[in-house]
């Protein structure tokens, strides 16, 4: 096996670590978060970063790319099960637990690059073969599709409650509020099984997430994108 050279695999681990503290962050601040305390949390010098990033708009960029290979690799292994509820249970408990939609503070604020629509099309692809997979198994409640889907890791990934601990300093009581959170995740799928009352209403339309990422350039002409 090929070893990566040690600045490429100095960056990787930069990358990740760019990407847990840019979700922490981003749930704190929002679409106001700094650059700056982003490297602080990650640990990263914020000189090595702008030598390496152009703008704070290319490191978002960059970012939200690599929070779409997240997605992709969860539905991946999602369809490596043979069981297609299983499969969906584990994409759905993935992406949750690494916060999946946590980037979402930066809908509108930056330009969606080819790089970033290219995986979130592959993102999407996957995510219907699992959704269609399990409906075909009748594990599935018919009336629930991929936005469903989408908005429940959406939601569930926003814990609040670890955040706050987290900010806290309260280690003590981290893996008590994951394990909740593994139980929560647990109802919401129960929820999601075949053979339950109609949910209220009609499947989301898809603009209900994509429609926010739609990005003004300076010209004022509207840039419709899909990222997650």
């Amino acid at each position: 096996m090929t070893r990566k050279a040690p600045r490429h695999a100095e960056a990787e681990r930069n990358d990740q670590a760019l990407l847990e503290a840019a979700k922490k962050v981003l749930a704190v601040d929002g679409a106001h978060a700094s650059v700056a305390a982003i490297a602080a949390r990650a640990g990263v010098g914020i000189a090595s970063l702008y030598r390496r990033y152009r703008s704070k708009d290319e490191l978002f960029q960059h970012l939200c790319a690599l929070s779409l290979d997240q997605w992709i690799q969860a539905a991946e292994r999602g369809l490596a099960h043979d069981d297609p509820w299983e499969g969906l249970a584990h994409y759905v408990g993935a992406c949750v637990e690494f916060s999946g939609g946590s980037l979402g503070p930066l809908a509108g604020t930056i330009a969606v690059t080819d790089e970033m629509a290219a995986r979130f099309t592959r993102s999407d692809e996957l995510m219907r073969e699992l959704v269609e997979r399990a409906h075909r198994a009748g594990v599935l409640r018919a009336d629930a599709g991929t936005m469903d889907i989408s908005l429940l890791i959406e939601q569930l990934g926003k814990s609040s409650l670890i955040e706050q601990l987290d900010r806290q300093g309260r280690t003590d009581l981290v893996d008590a509020a994951r394990e909740a959170r593994r139980r929560t995740i647990a109802i919401a799928l129960d929820g999601l099984r075949a053979g339950h009352p109609p949910l209220p209403g009609g499947e989301p339309d898809p603009a209900l997430l994509t429609g926010r990422w739609d990005h003004s350039p300076p010209d004022g002409t509207l840039v419709p994108t899909r990222p997650s």
